[in-house]
């Protein structure tokens, strides 16, 4: 682990930017490029979901965040009723997927694609927009925050499976815990919170953490 990522987080580190969704997709793919001729059917991490299913879904999240946020009448109800399917019963359910024909150098362009919507979208969309989530009707910004979330977990849990190594910056971590997870404890650096926010790690003095969420509401300034 880096100096960097055990440095604790500072109180205000500033907003989540597109510029962020596109460094932690651009981190996620140069870490797992490395594994192309791994077995991406194995677990990811503590994961039921295979590897290729892993990065499928991920692919889908940042598209679903683009299309909530970027459609030109947010709904603040419901997520779009996108068609979707799922490769075996126990698998995520996807609208978007990658052809297996092409290999896991097609998954990480379609994860790309789907990352580079997320970051033109959170761009051009007025910081007033609202959309739909589970956990909470949220902004641009908090839309942006769940890529980079979605963007460093599941790259750490394809790391794991795959046998290669994966490190998010702690700058760009802080920045989502600070957005996501206001209930974050203080006085941790902040990759290793997430990761233990989200029930992926430990942290001292807490017990692990099992069911987890996100509060993807805009923050009072």
């Amino acid at each position: 682990m880096s100096a960097e990522s055990n440095t604790p987080a500072v109180a205000d580190p500033g907003p989540v930017t597109a510029e962020d969704v596109a460094h932690a997709v651009e981190l996620a793919v140069s870490a797992l490029r490395p594994a192309l001729d791994a077995d991406w059917d194995v677990p990811a991490g503590s994961l039921e979901w295979t590897c290729w299913e892993t990065g499928e879904h991920l692919a889908d999240d940042l598209f679903s965040y683009a299309g909530r946020i970027g459609s030109l009448r947010p709904s603040t109800q419901a997520q779009e009723p996108y068609g979707w399917a799922k490769r075996r019963p126990e698998g995520p359910a996807n609208t978007i997927t990658a052809d297996r024909e092409f290999g896991p150098a097609a998954l990480l362009d379609v994860l790309e694609a789907c990352g580079g919507l997320l970051v033109a979208v959170v761009r051009a969309t007025p910081s007033t927009a609202r959309g739909y989530h589970v956990f909470g009707i949220s902004d641009p910004e908090g839309f942006a925050a769940m890529g980079v979330v979605e963007t460093l977990l599941h790259a750490h849990d394809l790391a794991r499976g795959l046998g290669v190594d994966f490190e998010a910056p702690a700058d760009l971590c802080a920045r989502a815990l600070h957005r996501l997870f206001p209930d974050a404890p203080a006085g941790f650096a902040p990759w290793p919170t997430l990761l233990w926010l989200t029930g992926r790690g430990e942290l001292p003095g807490h017990e692990r953490v099992g069911t987890w969420r996100w509060y993807g509401a805009p923050r009072a300034t």
